[in-house]
């Protein structure tokens, strides 16, 4: 069984502070290949497609593509706040590996 990905309130609620002063725009959500370990997430404000999984909460929007969809079957999309930095990220179920900055994974 599919399991959608999820969006925390956390990230939801950051994304509306970023929408807040600007026409709101979805966080699209995308998996490509390249980075060091194989894939690599992309994550942007983009327009819907009508082919995406839209997530929504809080009023706002998170899309995912259906060719990004089966890499992130029952992920956790999230918003972290720490010294090092602030950033959305995925707590990805499907990953078997990857780097230490979060941003790619192999499967």
């Amino acid at each position: 069984m599919n399991v959608p990905p999820k969006v925390t309130e956390r990230a939801f609620a950051q994304l509306a502070e970023i929408n807040a002063d600007t026409d709101p725009r979805p966080l699209r959500v995308a998996v490509a290949g390249g980075g060091c370990s194989g894939f690599q997430y992309d994550i942007r404000l983009d327009d819907a497609e009508d082919d995406d999984l839209i997530l929504e909460g809080g009023g706002q929007k998170v899309v995912v593509d259906p060719v990004s969809l089966p890499y992130l079957t029952g992920a956790v999309i999230d918003f972290t706040d720490e010294l090092i930095g602030a950033r959305f990220t995925i707590e990805n179920p499907n990953a078997t590996s990857s780097c230490g900055c979060g941003t790619s994974f192999s499967i």
